[in-house]
């Protein structure tokens, strides 16, 4: 009879001296937190400087209030859609995070065995462990025996034994001393056996709560996009104090120099007067500053937050769940992904993958053997086992004892139950390395299940299909050069065989042992991931698989996934890895494909040596000790199947632990660049040609053909209607054929460049013809009030229509301007309604918008002059296309 645990007061006395065994939560930010640090975003930030900038000239009276209204909306909805979808799916993890921590533990309390909360159990309570139970704080074992996987803890895939500790056990300093055979240890799994421990350790204090603390420190560097955006950013700072003071003294130059010497333009002298030139001077800085507003992308922060909204969205339904919007941008970056085997390249779970009869003869399934045979496959595994069979027919599964034993009867968990009785058994034990079982009733035989190479041995018969014994010779049969080929593919064997004579002291007499065949065993490569890893592979990412496995059976594993392709592929051990310097660990990563009998150190270590080389890196992980390289890496995936602590450690929750998931996460990733990269070209075209149209206009003495308020309808297209309709681009296949961008890499690309210089060139040409030739103006009528009425209305909607036809090209490199636009429906959606409006405002718009309606032959004008810039991108497109 176990002790029956601490009474009620003792576990006060207990909790008030060693506290409870609750886990310290990582600080999660709030909402508010989360707004105030997307904030310090590059773009943000010019644009809060630009907002200043107007607000002080709104002031002044020099600058119309809506201006600094629409750059603060700009800037309060690109941060609000951010933040609302990041703290919305940090919502969802937390929920998930709270459903995995709801764990009852049994546990000896005044006299009774009572189910208590994980986070009640306190130093001295005697808790029963159970197979299949999580170990629920550290001690040590008072009674019984178990088997526990640690490798949540220590990354070793091994089950290890855990005995009651002896009365004179002088226990050691170590804490963290996994081999101990009397401790366990808080997140390990108890695989078979039942025990009692008493707890010694809770809460932060235990082994799992230390490296869980350790992970609360903020060591994040930055993000590629962070670093391509602060560099754009930079070049927009740059390009606004060179050009403002450029335009500033194009200006004064215009109003002083080059009037003075015109006299068409009747300038006075007076104009040289110091009161007429502080007002040039201001009136020069005010256009510099609106201009350079003009030139900032407002609406490229929204953009980035609907893109990175919508895809976050998306991806939860093919299972990964996104925290961080930094995570899913950076896996798009991927240089080097280290990837676990177990459950992630591999199902996870043993499976009976084959069957060798006697005679060599191999099947794939238990259906396929055939008649008495089968029957007597289905005896040795159903009733030599420690596990047991729930439910019938198809729905049948097996349940208990450990992966292996669960593994082979599954093999065989859908066929009908024997007349036999277990009358007697021989547990497996490390010297026979076999287990044996006596049945009576239909078959009255004794069953034997272990090692082939103390099996066979003994075996004097085997049965062929039919059931007929035949005389079988160990030593260079078929069986057993059908299980060096099946070693070759990682599959590891038992073997099964009976005999007619019964125990004898607990023994099973040797000799005339009937061999019914060796079924072999191995946790499967999943077939989606060996199609996921070539395409991350095709797509440029390194993938170097990581497993506590043996070097053999990693390299069978890792040639049938396709990560061992050349004879210049690395396989290494952990021991061979400690051998080499960084330096040389350096020169040798780009070989690397496989990691065997790997520590969890090793991967903390591949982090910080392949960042050194500046590349960016991905790292999968399950267990605590996966935790420290999770933080690390610049994109943790953590396993929905995990531990908690490797889940706040991520950015990304892989929930159906499936390597295609990864490389769904890297799609989705690459999708969000380059559909900030396709809106930048939109919006930096048309950026461009309305800067240079507002820098050349005073230069030539006319007005800016734009008024304010059709500036700012220009701003709305731009910025959030265009976020929206390039938010929603579809994620391309084809997009994992491209190689990855280098974390220094600037985002505006050679081919973005030529679209934007040259799509802003033919429009700022088309606008000078509008507004300063005869033969434009011959296509507008005249008002007797403004004989330009008309004129500006036509070039307003040709600036509009200009830029809804750019986009078409701006949101695909190919020729076909309708490439996948019915995965973008949005896009099409925001273009008409501009469209709508813009017709609309022209009819409608009155002296507030300087608009005035246009009959046909005018917007057959407008609209020609327009759509012009489409085969002008195409013939660039081409020309791009023939120069690669």
């Amino acid at each position: 009879m176990y002790t029956r645990g601490l009474t009620d007061e003792q576990v006060r006395a207990s909790r008030e001296q060693h506290g409870d065994n609750h886990l310290t939560e990582q600080a999660s930010e709030s909402f508010w937190e989360k707004l105030r640090g997307n904030f310090g975003d590059p773009m943000i930030k010019i644009l809060c400087v630009a907002l200043i900038i107007n607000v002080i000239f709104a002031f002044l009276g020099q600058a119309e209030w809506y201006e600094s209204v629409g750059i603060a909306l700009a800037v309060l909805l690109a941060t609000f859609v951010s933040t609302l979808s990041e703290y919305k799916n940090e919502s969802a993890f937390q929920k998930l995070q709270e459903e995995a921590s709801q764990i009852k533990c049994k546990v000896y309390r005044n006299n009774e065995l009572v189910e208590i909360a994980i986070q009640d159990i306190v130093v001295g309570d005697w808790v029963l462990l159970q197979s299949g139970d999580k170990v629920p704080a550290d001690g040590i074992l008072a009674e019984g025996t178990i088997q526990v996987d640690q490798s949540v803890l220590n990354g070793e895939a091994k089950e290890a034994t855990k005995n009651v500790m002896p009365a004179d056990y002088q226990e050691t300093e170590a804490a963290m001393d996994f081999l101990n055979p009397y401790k366990v240890f808080r997140g390990s799994v108890v695989c078979s056996g039942n025990a009692v421990m008493e707890v010694s350790t809770v809460g932060d204090k235990s082994v799992y709560g230390q490296i869980a603390s350790e992970l609360q420190a903020d060591d994040d560097r930055d993000t590629p996009l962070k670093l391509k955006l602060g560099h754009l950013a930079g070049q927009i700072s740059k390009f606004g104090y060179i050009g403002g003071i450029a335009i500033a003294v194009a200006f004064m130059f215009q109003r002083i120099v080059t009037i003075s010497f015109l006299p068409v333009f009747s300038i006075s002298v007076e104009l040289h007067s110091w009161m007429q030139m502080l007002n040039n001077l201001v009136e020069a800085v005010m256009l510099a500053v609106i201009i350079i507003v003009m030139a900032v992308p407002e609406g490229l922060p929204l953009m980035i937050a609907i893109v990175s909204a919508q895809n976050m969205g998306k991806m939860l339904k093919d299972n990964v769940l996104v925290r961080k919007v930094s995570g899913i941008e950076t896996a798009g970056s991927l240089n080097i992904l280290f990837s676990d085997k177990t459950g992630t390249i591999t199902k996870g779970q043993l499976e009976a993958v084959a069957f060798v009869d006697g005679e060599g003869r191999a099947y794939k399934t238990r259906a396929e053997i055939p008649g008495e045979l089968g029957r007597l496959v289905s005896l040795g595994v159903r009733y030599n086992t420690s596990a047991v069979i729930t439910g019938e027919g198809a729905s049948a599964r097996a349940v208990g004892g450990n992966a292996t034993e669960r593994a082979i009867l599954s093999f065989a968990a859908a066929d009908a139950a024997a007349k036999v009785e277990v009358t007697g058994s021989i547990p497996f034990n490390s010297q026979n390395k076999y287990s044996v079982a006596r049945v009576e009733g239909d078959y009255s035989l004794s069953l034997i299940k272990g090692a082939p190479e103390k099996i066979l041995s003994k075996c004097s018969f085997y049965y062929d299909i039919d059931g007929t014994r035949k005389p079988f010779k160990s030593g260079g049969s078929n069986v057993e050069a059908k299980i060096d080929e099946l070693a070759g593919r990682a599959i590891r064997v038992l073997a099964l065989a009976v005999s007619d004579r019964n125990f004898e002291d607990n023994a099973l007499p040797e000799g005339e042992w009937t061999l019914v065949g060796v079924v072999g065993i191995r946790d499967e490569v999943r077939p989606e991931s060996v199609e996921a890893i070539a395409q991350v592979q095709r797509a440029g990412v390194q993938v170097v698989m990581i497993t506590g496995d043996r070097k053999d059976t990693a390299m069978a594993i890792a040639k049938e996934a396709g990560l061992l392709k050349n004879e210049t592929d690395l396989v290494m051990t952990s021991d061979e890895l400690a051998q080499l310097s960084d330096e040389e660990l350096k020169q040798k990563l780009a070989s690397i494909r496989v990691v065997a009998r790997a520590l969890p150190s090793d991967k903390s270590r591949f982090v910080r040596v392949a960042q050194e080389l500046n590349l960016v890196v991905g790292m999968t992980g399950d267990g605590v000790n996966d935790s420290p390289a999770l933080k690390r890496a610049d994109v943790g995936f953590a396993m929905g199947g995990g531990t908690e602590v490797a889940k706040e450690a991520s950015e990304i929750v892989i929930l159906d632990d499936n390597f295609n998931s990864i490389e769904r996460a890297i799609l989705y990733g690459r999708t969000i660049f380059n559909s900030i990269r396709k809106f930048i070209i939109f919006q930096l075209t048309i950026n461009v040609a309305a800067v240079l149209v507002s820098f050349v206009s005073p230069l030539l003495g006319i007005e800016n053909p734009l008024s304010i308020t059709q500036i700012l309808w220009v701003n709305l297209v731009m910025d959030t209607l265009a976020a929206l309709a390039f938010g929603g681009e579809p994620a391309l296949q084809r997009y994992m054929e491209e190689k990855p961008k280098r974390r220094d890499e600037h985002i505006v690309s050679r081919y973005m460049w030529s679209s934007i210089l040259i799509g802003a060139g033919w429009t700022f040409a088309l606008s000078l013809v509008f507004i300063l030739t005869p033969f434009a103006r011959s296509f507008f009528r005249t008002s007797p009030v403004d004989p330009e009425a008309y004129l500006l209305t036509g070039y307003f909607a040709f600036f509009i229509f200009t830029s809804v036809f750019n986009a078409f090209n701006a949101r695909t490199e190919q020729l076909n301007l309708f490439d996948n636009l019915g995965g973008n429906r949005g896009f099409l959606r925001v273009m008409g309604a501009i469209v709508v409006v813009q017709v609309i405002m022209t009819y409608c718009g009155g002296v507030i918008l300087r608009c005035y309606g246009l009959n046909a032959s005018e917007w057959i004008f407008v609209l020609v002059m327009a759509f012009t810039i489409i085969p002008v991108d195409l013939v660039r497109k081409l020309v791009m296309k023939n120069n690669g």
